[in-house]
């Protein structure tokens, strides 16, 4: 669930600061200039959605974070994420359960030794231990491997180039419309009207090449479950998963955040995960 939460306050963030440039009256006729702050902005702007990542999944999803294991299960739930965090060298993760009938998780958290992992009762339910076990094992993985800040990296490069482009083609509009017999131009409101659409037209290109980046990650991560867990272990809990695939009935800002991919056609592009047959033949044939 980590990749849609994020590119969602993401964006709104981009819309938001992007209001305060040109309210500020940040002049962006220099070329120079309004590229130093788009980089500024852009690089601000994702990283600021990746401080608020933890806190927003833990309310948007109602995750309980475990401060004091009320049974056996959640016992051995902080327990077996303690061990995989030691065996994968980062800090202890929050750990936490949210209530939701699917089989899901997710990790998120600007730093390797603060983050939070997270299971949905659902697969709490529907899996055996050593499946459980390799799904944490994936998400511990995902922390271990810097996912979140590498993505953040990434994600500011991209912002960066939708400040930018977003205020330079309302610029060329805003000129062209200048020039024509009436001359009047967009206007200031006008100019930030055009200017939030373009942000928001190219920031979904930009989430594209974010999916894309997520879905290489995702692979990497089975991997790196199946050195914590075991290789079969993490092949059992894609199985299980596939065995009962149904759609997502997380929050919609939250739905491509967890270990199952969405479906259909052109959407294929915005997907944070690869088909569940890719990773297990993946797992199968690591050589391949």
């Amino acid at each position: 669930m980590r990749i849609i939460l994020y590119l969602a306050t993401n964006l709104a963030i981009l819309v938001l600061l992007g209001i305060v440039m040109s309210v500020l009256g940040i002049d962006t006729t220099q070329t120079s200039g309004l590229l130093f702050f788009a980089a500024l902005f852009g690089m601000g702007g994702s990283f600021i959605s990746l401080a608020l990542s933890k806190w927003i999944a833990k309310r948007s999803t109602g995750a309980r974070v475990i401060e004091q294991p009320q049974n056996q299960a959640e016992q051995w739930l902080v327990d077996t994420v303690r061990r995989q965090a030691e065996m994968a060298g980062i800090g202890m993760p929050e750990v936490a359960i949210f209530d939701a009938p699917e089989m899901n998780a997710f990790a998120t958290g600007m730093k390797r030794d603060d983050a939070l992992v997270a299971v949905s009762t659902g697969l709490m339910s529907g899996m055996d231990k050593g499946e459980v076990e390799a799904v944490l094992a994936h998400e511990v993985s995902h922390v271990a491997n810097g996912d979140m800040v590498t993505l953040a990296l990434i994600q500011g490069v991209l912002n960066t180039f939708v400040i930018f482009l977003s205020r330079l083609v309302a610029s060329v509009i805003n000129n062209f419309l200048r020039s024509d017999e009436d001359g009047g131009g967009l206007g200031f409101m006008g100019y930030i009207a055009v200017t939030i659409v373009l942000e928001i037209v190219l920031g979904l290109f930009a989430s594209i090449i974010v999916m894309w980046f997520s879905r290489r990650r995702e692979f990497r991560a089975d991997s790196g479950a199946a050195g914590l867990a075991g290789r079969q272990k993490m092949i059992d809990a894609l199985k299980r998963l596939q065995a009962h695939h149904e759609p997502s009935k997380l929050p919609d800002q939250m739905a491509a955040f967890g270990i199952r991919p969405r479906e259909g056609g052109l959407a294929s592009l915005f997907r944070s995960h690869p088909p569940l047959e890719a990773r297990i033949a993946a797992l199968q044939n690591p050589e391949g």
